[in-house]
């Protein structure tokens, strides 16, 4: 897939969002980038046996107090090269899986943690296995 189809993907999963979320995040950035750098994937945990589709990097905004401001935006990174391989060349499969590493990462954005995420997943049944999203 082209670079610019799988970024009107991740603009798609973002346009989604219920208004209250969309409304709720700012000050963050998403970045598209082919895969994570194995330096950064063990800086956050990631095991040999977990794919990497996603990263929050920034001050969640429940943790920010009345000294935020004049900071540079958060980070969130969709991963396209793991999540077209999960996909397997299914179109409607890569649609869902980029959604979902856009709702996980915009959880961890909000202030949600790893455990609080997976178990909003199960709810949903949006775990895909060994995936791991930060």
């Amino acid at each position: 897939m082209e670079q610019a189809e799988f970024e009107g993907l991740v603009a798609e999963a973002i346009a989604a969002l219920p208004p209250v979320i969309r409304q709720a995040f700012d000050n963050v950035a998403f970045v598209i980038e082919d895969r994570a750098r194995r330096r950064k994937a063990a800086e956050v945990g990631i095991r040999v046996d977990e794919v990497l589709l996603g990263l929050y990097e920034g001050i969640p905004k429940i943790e920010r107090g009345s000294w935020y401001g004049g900071v540079l935006p958060d980070k969130i990174t969709i991963f396209r090269a793991p999540i077209e391989k999960l996909a397997g060349g299914d179109a409607v499969k890569l649609k869902d899986l980029v959604r979902d590493v856009v709702w996980h990462e915009i959880g961890h954005h909000l202030g949600f943690n790893e455990r609080q995420l997976r178990a909003l997943e199960r709810k949903r049944g949006r775990r895909h296995g060994q995936i791991t999203h930060s």
